[in-house]
């Protein structure tokens, strides 16, 4: 049977009022092997599998930037959370060769075909995980891994997901009709955008809505859901755009209003923010003495996260401020190597201007805090 053609991934946030490069989007094809990827989608009672798509170009964000802060050297063992199309982990694979190895992570079934098939000529030196970044910790000691020498974080919404309407991200009115409201960044798994708007209540939707993507009229938005909700399900884009016109949100801004609310939702459904936090701890408890962690983030939420995490391990003690003598115990972990985030320079964004909301962040476990 004849493969089918999959978008390698590229990262972008999805939200333009963070990312004005989201539409920007670039990735090179790959071919997934046969039909292997089909799967029984139990809560919609059909088949999911991967789409055709046409072919773009790939160019990882900030990939120089990334490799020179996680200071590989041959042999090292290394973990791509996110690994997508392979972009960042080809060059981590080279960086690291001849005998380095590299455990890639991805929650996308689609992408992670996609990857395979990139990465296939490194051969055993790179295993599959079908799993969030936020499991890092169990699927390494499953494999014997106790320790690693670096982790990358590759953060956002990828462009295929955001490209194809039946993965549910987009809002684009010529196939809004048939836009499913899903959003699931792992099809095969957890609950969808449209079980979510048919649950949750009022006060839950415009906290995702004011939390998430700092929507004004967000607790307006959330009383329209609720009130159309009963009159019919919210199904598709089209549902949920005719809701948000009739609402009134968002009238007269430069962005469409639908924009934040799709984002929230995306976030919600994926429990970013939570994975986010849970990944983070899991890699810097897996870093051995001077391994380290690097982190891209597309959004001001991501990035926030990510800098007090590492603000805060590199603090160590969490006792009051005022309190003479340190009760907690707690010592430092982590050493900040970026004061602020790094960018991508001009000739970068010339030829990616996707990159334009890229912020890099990198830090160095210590060596008397390892376990």
């Amino acid at each position: 049977m004849g493969g089918t053609t999959w978008f390698a991934r590229s990262r972008c946030s999805g939200a333009p009022q963070h990312s004005p490069a989201a539409r920007e989007r670039a990735a090179q094809t790959a071919r997934i092997p046969g039909s292997t990827n089909t799967r029984l989608d139990s809560r919609w009672g059909r088949r999911w599998e991967p789409r055709v798509a046409s072919p773009f170009t790939h160019q990882p964000v900030l990939l120089d930037e990334a490799l020179e802060w996680l200071a590989l050297r041959p042999g090292a063992v290394v973990v791509d959370g996110t690994v997508g199309a392979g972009g960042h982990a080809a060059g981590i694979l080279e960086r690291t060769a001849p005998g380095g190895r590299l455990i890639a992570f991805d929650v996308d079934p689609e992408a992670l075909a996609a990857a395979r098939e990139r990465l296939s000529g490194f051969g055993a030196r790179v295993r599959f995980e079908h799993a969030s970044f936020r499991a890092l910790g169990a699927a390494l000691a499953r494999q014997g891994i106790d320790a690693v020498d670096a982790v990358l974080l590759d953060l956002g919404v990828s462009s295929p997901q955001l490209d194809h309407a039946h993965r549910g991200f987009r809002f684009g009115a010529d196939t809004a009709g048939q836009t499913p409201l899903d959003m699931r960044m792992d099809p095969t798994a957890g609950r969808s955008a449209a079980a979510l708007l048919a649950e949750a209540d009022a006060e839950e939707l415009a906290s995702w809505f004011r939390d998430y993507a700092d929507l004004p009229g967000a607790r307006r938005l959330a009383r329209a859901i609720v009130a159309a909700r009963e009159r019919a399900p919210l199904a598709t884009a089209a549902d949920l755009l005719r809701v948000i016109g009739e609402s009134g949100v968002g009238r007269g801004r430069r962005h469409h209003p639908a924009t934040q609310v799709f984002q929230a939702l995306r976030i919600a459904v994926n429990d970013e923010i939570g994975a986010l936090a849970e990944g983070l701890g899991a890699a810097i408890d897996v870093l051995r003495p001077g391994g380290r962690v690097v982190v891209i983030a597309y959004h001001s939420g991501e990035d926030r996260v990510v800098k007090q995490r590492f603000r805060d391990e590199a603090r160590g003690c969490s006792c009051p401020p005022r309190q003479p003598v340190c009760t907690c115990g707690r010592r430092p972990k982590l050493r900040v190597l970026t004061r602020r985030p790094i960018v991508a320079s001009p000739a970068e964004l010339a030829r990616n201007p996707r990159a334009r909301s890229a912020k890099l962040r990198a830090a160095e476990r210590l060596v008397e805090q390892a376990a």
